[in-house]
């Protein structure tokens, strides 16, 4: 089996990202040089932090736990978010590794902080005011691991602005290849997610990062040529959803309020709630306890504009989401969810809110079933086929078969290891 496995998220990259290859030199050279999986289905939510914990345990997000970006708080502006390790309920990739001796890196890998990742930079940012980027970083981060890093590299950052903060990431990678060549590296690049939010999914700046990302996978590639483990290493280029384009806010927690299933004090604050709305973008969970609430629920939120469906359990389980919810509300194409108190029920965004805090020109979060929504993936190294091509997988089968390729076993996944890419099945 490979002796190292270098994993690239390149966050929000979606199938359609792959069809044009004629700037993307270094990935299409992946591609001819192992498999390509066309479409990849996420998981439900499609967000960045279940998918990202589904890629490296191989559940879906309702055994895992991590159901969302953020936790259920209640009229907090800014909740927090599933930053540590310990909220993950099932064995990791990275787990197994550390118990087979392995040496490990992950790179802004989300739900990774305190993970006892050997050399670990933590995706976590400053929720409270009196903290600050740095003081939570080398708490959730291997601490000398960052602080060398920062001090090699940090001149390149602009805070956790992008595409900055990915140079970094690129330089802080490829030092740790040629330097401490750990067996398992993970690393999470941003920069065009951010894009496609700013600008919108096709957009020239989304484009644009597109294009940094190849070359920054061509420098990460060369790198393990330059420390002499390239022929050893399998090399795996990943998204973890798309995006879609939208122009209309539903703020479901307005109609929760005049319902009177939430209480707020007269200061806006949270009192009580009854039932409350938690976006996940392109959808919203509902979590209620009573029958009766939910029974007129159905009915209140199906008349909503941009509602497409609502999900009852087991429905929402059977998706593999959050079983405590009562009820899931999809999006149209074009609408996402806020979870904010205030405000109108249904907003148009104009161009000059986009950048605001919650407002975007694209989002996630959707089921990944949607039409033209699903992610991709592409495996090179020593025991992949080459020049081949699959059509279809899940997001929860990569788990499962990136520890086959290190000689490791994820137990009793609810993907599958992906036999059919190897060379001896």
């Amino acid at each position: 089996m490979s002796r190292y496995l270098v994993v690239l998220s390149l966050d929000a990259l979606g199938a359609e990202d792959l069809e044009d290859l004629s700037e993307l030199d270094a990935l299409a050279e992946l591609m001819e040089k192992g498999v390509h999986i066309k479409q990849v289905e996420s998981i439900y939510p499609s967000l960045t932090y279940p998918a990202h914990t589904s890629i490296i345990t191989g559940h879906y997000p309702k055994t895992h736990g991590i159901v969302n970006n953020t936790k259920i708080e209640p009229g907090k502006a800014s909740p927090d978010w599933f930053w540590f390790k310990k909220s993950i309920r099932v064995p990791t990739l990275y787990d197994k590794a550390k118990e087979a001796g392995l040496k490990t890196a992950a790179f802004l890998w989300p739900v990774a902080a305190k993970s006892g990742i050997d050399h670990n930079i933590a995706e976590i940012f400053p929720n409270r005011f009196w903290l600050n980027q740095v003081m939570v970083s080398l708490w959730g981060s291997s601490p000398r691991f960052l602080l060398e890093m920062n001090k090699k590299y940090g001149h390149l950052r602009k805070g956790i602005h992008q595409p900055e903060l990915d140079h970094f990431l690129t330089e802080a990678v490829i030092d740790t290849i040629l330097h401490k060549q750990p067996e398992l590296l993970l690393a999470h690049f941003v920069d065009m997610d951010s894009m496609r939010h700013a600008y919108g999914v096709r957009s020239k700046e989304a484009k644009a990062a597109l294009k940094r990302h190849n070359t920054r996978v061509r420098r990460i590639v060369e790198a393990t040529k330059e420390a002499g483990i390239y022929q050893d290493t399998t090399f795996v280029i990943l998204g973890d959803h798309y995006q879609i384009d939208v122009d209309t806010a539903i703020r479901l927690n307005v109609r929760l309020q005049e319902l009177g299933y939430i209480k707020t004090n007269q200061n806006g604050e949270v009192v009580s709630w009854q039932a409350y709305a938690k976006s996940a973008d392109g959808s919203s969970y509902i979590y209620c306890e009573d029958t009766a609430i939910r029974q007129i629920l159905q009915q209140e939120l199906r008349k909503v504009e941009g509602v497409e469906r609502i999900l009852i359990q087991p429905e929402i389980a059977e998706k593999g989401a959050d079983p405590a919810a009562c009820l899931m509300v999809e999006g149209k194409p074009g609408y996402f969810f806020m979870e904010q108190l205030n405000g109108p029920l249904v907003e148009k965004v104009s161009p000059e809110k986009v950048g605001e805090p919650d407002y975007y020109k694209a989002v996630h979060g959707y089921d990944p079933k949607k039409e033209n929504y699903q992610t991709t993936l592409v495996i090179a190294g020593p025991e992949i086929k080459q020049q081949t091509v699959f059509e279809k997988a899940r997001l929860i089968d990569e788990g499962p078969t990136f520890a086959r390729i290190l000689g490791l076993e994820l137990p009793e996944t609810e993907g599958r290891v992906l036999e059919e890419i190897f060379i001896t099945q």
